[in-house]
């Protein structure tokens, strides 16, 4: 089992131990370090500075959003970071929700599936650099040739040569179909919650996937005499995704939480954050499933627990940064 840093996107400011922290991590044998974006800091820029300070530790995008550039754009930082670091960077990619989607980059949300399968073909062909890209497809094309075109454009070869022609590129994924499609044209994916328990939700979606496909999921891991005060944070965080990431009736995280066994109690969970009921709704969130999709409680514990996750498909544990003390102690109980 491999460790990822998580960073997530900034709050308010930027980290103050970005930096520090990262480079600990790396010493301590993590894996990879992520950085994501919502509508505040952007993703790429932290991975451009953090590879200068870094030597082995990959860099990824956890994840960076379809919307907010064009396929080529995002090609271009991602050559561009994998030079810098050496060819130590991964691709995040996802889609995001309509609220965002629409809300904050002005796009338009529908046929999340086959935009996404377009974006990532256009990426593969930039990064192969065998021809000058030209493609025709639903929501992008090179040259463009709709509405406002002037009728000059050509197809173009990126200039700079990619230091690798195959950059892994991970998805977010929570839906059926489109961890299905994942799994056929990606090289990893990031569940956002998964119960090593409950390994049959996931299960067909992901026959199709290679033998080194990478799934990174995001696991809270804290070493803790006291479980109930350990979940606490989970269940902070899934009454908030659950609860207010989407609209009612289009909240992938409420969909995924029902599929996984809690219908009930997704609905409540979201029905009380909607209601204003936040404290409610966290407190709603059931430990059992908290305590599946993390590992919490003393070293003994979290090794017994750690068996089901080697026993799954997941290959990497994505954890949040903390102190010194906490991640030497979180990599000597899952790193070994």
């Amino acid at each position: 089992m491999k460790l990822g840093l998580m960073w997530g996107y900034w709050g308010q400011f930027p980290p103050a131990n970005l930096v520090e922290t990262t480079v600990e991590a790396e010493a301590l044998g993590f894996d990879t370090v992520w950085t994501a974006e919502s509508w505040g800091s952007d993703a790429f820029s932290p991975l451009a500075y953090l590879a200068a300070r870094t030597e082995r530790i990959r860099l990824g995008t956890a994840v960076t959003q379809l919307s907010a550039r064009t396929p080529t754009a995002t090609a271009m930082h991602a050559l561009t970071i994998d030079h810098l670091s050496g060819g130590r960077f991964i691709l995040g990619l996802g889609v995001s929700g309509p609220q965002v989607v629409e809300g904050w980059y002005g796009q338009p949300s529908d046929r999340p599936l086959a935009r996404t399968r377009e974006y990532v073909e256009i990426i593969r062909r930039v990064f192969a650099r065998e021809e000058p890209l030209a493609f025709d497809g639903d929501f992008y094309q090179h040259p463009y040739r709709g509405p406002g075109s002037a009728g000059l454009g050509k197809p173009l070869k990126v200039i700079t040569h990619p230091l690798r022609r195959r950059i892994p590129i991970f998805i977010g994924a929570e839906g059926p179909k489109n961890v299905a499609q994942t799994a056929q044209i990606a090289d990893g994916w990031f569940p956002l919650y998964y119960s090593p328990y409950r390994q049959d939700v996931y299960a067909s979606q992901l026959v199709g996937a290679s033998e080194d496909f990478e799934i990174a999921a995001q696991c809270m891991v804290t070493i803790s005499d006291d479980v109930e005060a350990g979940l606490e944070p989970v269940k902070m965080m899934l009454g908030f995704y659950i609860g207010g990431m989407g609209a009612k009736g289009q909240n992938y995280h409420t969909k995924l939480m029902s599929r996984m066994g809690f219908e009930a109690e997704a609905l409540r969970i979201q029905e009380l954050f909607m209601e204003g009921r936040r404290d409610e709704a966290v407190a709603a969130v059931p430990t059992e499933f908290a305590d599946e999709i993390s590992l919490v409680g003393p070293p003994e514990r979290i090794r017994d627990r750690l068996a089901a996750w080697n026993d799954s498909p997941v290959t990497m544990l994505n954890v949040y940064p903390s102190d010194s003390e906490s991640m030497r102690r979180i990599a000597e109980v899952v790193l070994g």
